[in-house]
């Protein structure tokens, strides 16, 4: 079920809402939780079962750490085996036919598997999931004994299929004692509103444009419709998963939780080290906390310092995705890293800041090119013809055609993915009162309004990171 569709619009979330407020204090959890498990089964009724046994599976393992966290060597046995489990469940429904296909095509042999049905979230739960593990074992974070409270935490609908990842340490105290209010309730639909107009109004339709790109025969794709197709998922991903992680925000907000922000304009960013300290906050914060440190940070030797950015990032591609264009995607990232880091560092920081954002705005999209392409071959492919190779000349009517047809989306996407529009509202209605409340209940309605238009005309509305 996705956020962005009517029936959870105007039949899952109002219900939800209406039994959550009406039900007693000690009644709130139990309502939430079955409602993240009918939010999960919609989609994916037999991986429910995957589900409650990940979660029975890491509530005992929980208890079982924390039980003899005295003997560490026995803690940490316990630690070992349990991730091993979950990364095991992991590799299996995600990594498998990658795997065996990897090796069907290297080595002499044909070993025969069956493609199945990746389920969805399992990436963003397992890595909430271990983060409580890691945080038992290491004392951060007491154990969590009540199983409904626990469940909960894995399950949560807002954030369960694509974020933000949530750390337990982050939501423990959340889960036991929060407070709902009309203001944040308030905050809450805004975030909401202002979530889905990015997902449906810009997200979805420019994503019809990349989609049009990418259906034209090969060989008949000039430059400028190459550099076009990329900008336009370059944008596109940008507003339907900040989009989306805008919407979980304002979902947990309705119930009172709150969660951390997961997306701070990264296409502002003067260098790929800022862009990855405002894109998926959340992944990058679990990656630095959970893999980046325990193999010694930057605090060890140049080489070992190399190995643990390089190990980072092969993990966070291969976690985006079960295909070698990931794994490309993710040390294309960490070798830029590396050159800004040791290399490119001192000279960057003299050059004007248009420069610098163009430099990185430009490697950002050449990023995006392994991460939509089907293969690394298209990648490469697609690449060569970005940069004049085997394209179909350098403009052609059909580059000039989406260029000016969508022109007036083009400057909203610019502009909507700085902070200018944003702050200029907040400045402009930075006063306190009704007339403030006022305006917000028109735009936020309007907006409201325009969403359930597309949706009730159009029918593209993918989600991307469904996929991973």
């Amino acid at each position: 079920m996705l956020f962005s569709s009517i029936v959870f619009l105007f039949t899952f979330l109002p219900i939800i809402l209406i039994l959550y407020y009406i039900v007693p204090r000690r009644f709130k959890n139990a309502v939430l939780l079955l409602a993240s498990l009918v939010f999960y089964a919609w989609g994916e009724p037999v991986y429910i079962f995957l589900m409650i046994f990940s979660i029975l599976f890491n509530y005992i393992s929980g208890l079982d750490i924390a039980r003899k966290l005295k003997n560490r060597q026995a803690a940490k046995r316990s630690l070992v085996f349990t991730v091993v489990v979950n990364l095991a469940l992991l590799g299996f429904f995600k990594y498998e036919g990658f795997l065996l296909g990897s090796l069907n095509a290297v080595l002499p042999v044909n070993i025969p598997y069956r493609e199945l049905a990746l389920p969805i979230g399992i990436s963003f739960y397992t890595f909430q999931i271990l983060s409580y593990i890691i945080d038992v074992y290491r004392g951060n974070v007491k154990v969590q004994r009540n199983l409904m409270d626990f469940a909960l935490y894995v399950t949560m609908f807002p954030q369960l299929i694509a974020g933000p990842i949530v750390k337990y340490s982050e939501i423990d105290r959340q889960l036991r004692t929060r407070q709902e209010s009309w203001n944040k309730f308030g905050e809450g639909v805004m975030f909401f509103v202002r979530g889905l107009a990015k997902k449906v109004l810009l997200a979805n339709t420019i994503g019809m444009v990349y989609t049009e790109v990418a259906a034209l025969p090969s060989g008949q794709v000039s430059v400028l419709s190459a550099w076009l197709g990329c900008a336009a998922y370059t944008f596109q991903i940008y507003f339907d998963f900040s989009g989306y992680s805008d919407m979980a925000i304002g979902l947990g907000k309705m119930f009172g939780f709150e969660f951390l922000k997961n997306f701070d304009y990264p296409y502002i960013a003067t260098s790929i080290t800022e862009f990855w300290r405002r894109w998926h906050i959340s992944l990058g914060t679990w990656f630095r906390e959970y893999v980046y440190i325990p193999l010694g940070g930057n605090r060890v030797t140049v080489a070992k310092h190399l190995r643990n950015l390089l190990v980072v990032w092969f993990l966070t591609g291969l976690w985006h995705g079960a295909a070698w264009n990931f794994v490309a995607w993710g040390l294309y990232y960490g070798i830029l890293l590396i050159i800004e880091k040791y290399f490119l560092g001192k000279m960057l920081n003299k050059l004007p800041g248009v420069i610098k954002h163009i430099y990185s705005i430009v490697l950002v999209m050449i990023g995006w090119v392994f991460f939509f392409s089907p293969s690394l071959g298209s990648a490469f492919g697609y690449l060569k013809v970005m940069f004049g190779a085997g394209a179909h000349g350098g403009i052609d009517r059909e580059s000039l055609y989406l260029l000016v047809t969508n022109l007036f989306l083009w400057i909203v996407l610019i502009v909507g993915s700085t902070p200018v529009v944003y702050r200029s509202y907040e400045k402009f209605f930075s006063r306190k009162g009704r007339e403030h409340v006022i305006v917000d209940c028109v735009i936020y309605g309007v907006m409201f309004l325009l969403c359930i238009a597309y949706l009730v005309t159009e029918t593209y509305n993918p989600f991307l990171y469904f996929r991973f």
